[in-house]
This record gives C-alpha cells, sequence and structure tokens, in this order.
C-alpha cells in the first residue's frame, strides 16, 4: 500500500492507492517539492509553535518513536532528529519524500502513504506530529483516528491544521474581481470539534489562533502560495489564466488592507491541538 525508503536500503515498494482527488494534491506538492522551502516561512513559523508544545520526552536512553504525517520536505522530521527522537517521515508526495531523504538521509525512515491510510501496525509511535497537512482530508476524523491507531496507548498526537477565515483578505479581495473560487475553504472551529469528539481523543490543548503574514504585493502572496503547492482547489476547481489587467485589479482591491507599515496582511487562522490517545 506504500511507497517505503528503508532506511537500510532505500529499497521502495510502489503500491499507494489514492483517490483522484489526492492524487491531484500530491501533484502540486511535487511540482513545488524542489523549491518548497523557498516559500515556506508562514509554515515553519506554525510548526516551530508546535514542536514548542511537544513534551521532554526525548532521553538519550529512551528514544520516542514518531511519525511525522504530512512531512514535506522533511524540515520538521530534521528538527525532531535534533530532538533525539526516533522517524518516519510520512508524505502523499513521493517528490516531498525525495526531498526529506535528501535532508536527512539515513536517519531517517520514509513512508509514502495517505494521512487517512497509514500502512503501519497499531501502537507503532510513541507520538505523532502533523502540521499543516490535515486540511487536505475532507473529514478530519479520519486522519485523526489513523493516528490514534498507530499511536501507543498514553502516546501523544501534535497537529495544526488551517481554519474558516483563512487567507480571508484575499478571498475578498477576488470577490471583487470575479467569481471564481481562488482559495480554499477551510472546516470551522466547531466541525474541528465536532471531528475530535468522534476520535474519542483526550484534548490536553486546543488552541485557535490567527497568525499574519506580510507581503509587498498581492503576487508574492500568490507567488508563495504557488511555490509550497498550495494551489490545489479542493472544490470548484477552475483554470483560470491571469492576465496583468486582472492581477492589477487584484492588487488594488487588496491595497485597502495595506497596513502603517506598507505592507499587506495574510491572516491565516489556525488550529493548534495536542491530544492524548488514552
Amino acid at each position: 500500500m506504500s511507497n517505503i525508503i528503508d532506511k537500510s536500503n532505500t529499497a521502495i515498494q510502489t503500491e499507494l492507492a489514492v483517490s483522484m482527488d489526492k492524487q491531484a494534491v500530491a501533484s502540486a506538492f511535487g511540482k513545488a517539492a524542489k523549491h518548497y522551502d523557498k516559500a515556506a516561512a508562514f509554515q515553519r513559523h506554525v510548526g516551530h509553535l508546535l514542536l514548542d508544545k511537544l513534551p521532554h520526552l526525548h532521553a538519550v536512553d529512551n528514544p520516542k518513536e514518531v511519525i511525522d504525517v504530512g512531512c514535506g520536505t522533511g524540515y520538521f522530521s530534521a528538527e525532531l532528529l535534533k530532538l533525539g527522537f526516533k522517524v518516519t517521515a510520512a508524505d502523499l508526495s513521493a517528490e516531498m519524500l525525495a526531498q526529506a531523504k535528501q535532508r536527512c538521509g539515513d536517519d531517517c525512515h520514509y513512508l509514502h502513504a495517505d494521512a487517512e491510510n497509514l500502512p503501519v501496525a497499531d501502537n507503532s509511535y510513541d507520538l505523532a506530529f502533523s502540521s499543516l497537512a490535515l486540511q487536505w482530508c475532507d473529514d478530519l476524523s479520519v486522519p485523526l483516528n489513523e493516528l490514534k491507531r498507530v499511536v501507543r496507548p498514553g502516546g501523544m498526537i501534535f497537529f495544526t491544521t488551517l481554519v474558516d477565515g483563512s487567507l480571508d483578505e484575499l478571498k475578498k479581495a477576488w470577490a471583487q474581481i470575479d467569481h471564481y473560487q481562488h482559495v480554499n475553504e477551510f472546516k470551522a472551529e466547531n466541525e474541528i470539534k465536532v471531528a475530535l469528539a468522534q476520535t474519542g481523543l483526550q484534548i490536553d490543548k486546543l488552541i485557535f489562533s490567527p497568525i499574519v503574514t506580510h507581503y509587498q504585493s498581492a503576487v508574492g502572496l500568490m507567488k508563495d502560495l504557488k511555490g509550497i503547492g498550495a494551489t490545489h482547489l479542493q472544490h470548484k476547481r477552475q483554470n483560470v489564466l491571469f492576465g496583468r489587467q486582472t492581477l492589477n485589479a487584484l492588487e488594488q482591491a487588496y491595497d485597502v488592507y495595506r497596513d502603517e507599515n506598507n505592507l499587506l496582511p495574510a491572516t491565516y487562522q489556525v488550529c493548534f491541538g495536542v491530544l492524548i490517545n488514552d
């Protein structure tokens, strides 16, 4: 069911089965893999905030096993290695895993897999870490239940996901231009809470927080979104080419948000979750 790059011989098995929609997501991120890190400042910021919530479980004499789901280019897999964890880096995109392999070498195990269907045994890990990946799943309870399955009793799950209202400035600016969908929609706070209730996991922390990044231009923001591969629209997908006139109109519409520092805000609504598998 997976492509597994084994730590010892890097042998690859190719049997990953994903839906057409997941294939589109994997393709979008795969195309971005080689230049993802250049555009991922926001993703790194959020991931470090999540990393700070990890307990100090990384005793050298008793290293804990962790799976990094949606590892991307392996940035946080490498950070987890630095903390002394035994890491499995998992991602839907084979190209992203290849970048993770370049970064982490033979220090990680690599798993080409869908977060909703991880090809590993029950109770395999002490911890699960997943930052800004689970928003690509239609039903948040599905990957969370899968993480519950692979994490040992008493283990913990650390995740972040985007929430409704993310990139609202960009969405409203585009609404002044046309009627196409240009910005993905995300789960509302209540939907996330319902999904968590469906898992039966104990909530240690659940924080909803806005995080604002800043750009010189709307096009700069869109280039970063393209750079990280976040261009696949989950619904109402449209193939639209943007001419200079359209982009100029977007800049004018977005400009109403320009702040006192002459920068354009891009506000993300982020959910930070720390769960206990009791």
